[in-house]
């Protein structure tokens, strides 16, 4: 197994995991906070919001970004090696799909909530337009690590 393999081999774990995890997000957490009074979904969801930045997660999260670039400057140097495309499109499906949402659509929201009273009427309001705005962001960067994770297959395969 060359470097590139081995990169897209690492690629494919990474944006398979994170995959994974927003697809559980998308499908069973959100819905699940969804059906509970709005003050306990929201305790809930801002505790998640801490609980999730510890080192696997950052290390996997973020080490994909760098992961990322490093697959878009080699797969585009590459362009005569069959795996050269499937590289770069895989890093930027990542990169802009799943990172760039998190930071951009989905680190706001949820640093305007970790800010919203639960008891409150403007953070029940609140809440209620996060759990819609969120979680269509979060199906978005579900659907680009799975993308990614798949670019970063195909990567392996040819």
């Amino acid at each position: 197994m060359d470097w590139i393999s081995t990169l897209a081999f690492v690629g494919a774990l990474g944006s398979g995991l994170m995959a994974g995890m927003f697809y559980v997000f998308s499908f069973c957490i959100m819905p699940a906070l969804a059906r509970v009074p709005p003050q306990s979904g929201m305790r809930v969801m801002q505790e998640i919001n801490v609980t999730v930045l510890v080192p696997i997660f950052l290390g996997v999260f973020l080490g994909m970004a760098v992961l990322s670039l490093a697959a878009i400057v080699l797969g585009g140097i590459n362009p005569g090696r069959a795996e050269g495309w499937p590289m770069a499109l895989a890093g930027l499906l990542y990169l802009i799909g799943t990172f760039g949402v998190t930071m951009v659509r989905n680190v706001p929201r949820n640093e305007v909530l970790a800010k919203a009273n639960p008891e409150s009427t403007e953070g029940q309001a609140y809440w209620s337009r996060y759990l819609t705005e969120w979680t269509f962001w979060n199906h978005v960067r579900a659907i680009a690590a799975f993308l990614a994770l798949a670019a970063f297959a195909y990567a392996i395969a040819v």
